[in-house]
């Protein structure tokens, strides 16, 4: 297993989050998500946001904590890295 969580740095709606990937596929993530309890709502690209609460339970499942930095490297290395401008849009409503 090859999933990653960076601290709950990040700041939004009154609660600390982090960023969980994966570096071997999407599938492995979603798969992660599930068996934490994370709801696929919060996959967001490329990666799951995740609340300061869920942070200690993703660790022992198995999730490696990395710095922000490396879990962007990581996910970069992997080719699953997706910025807003790949992610592909259906019509407008």
């Amino acid at each position: 297993m090859s999933v990653y969580i960076d601290r709950p740095l990040w700041p939004a709606r009154g609660r600390l989050w982090s960023h969980m990937v994966s570096d071997v596929s999407y599938e492995e993530l979603h798969a992660f998500a599930d068996r934490l309890g994370v709801p696929r709502r919060a996959f967001d690209r490329d990666h799951y946001d995740v609340p300061a609460e869920v942070y200690d339970a993703a660790i022992g499942l198995g999730a490696t904590p990395v710095g922000s930095q490396e879990l962007v490297t990581r996910l970069i290395g992997s080719g699953l890295r997706r910025r807003k401008s790949q992610v592909r849009r259906g019509p407008a409503a």
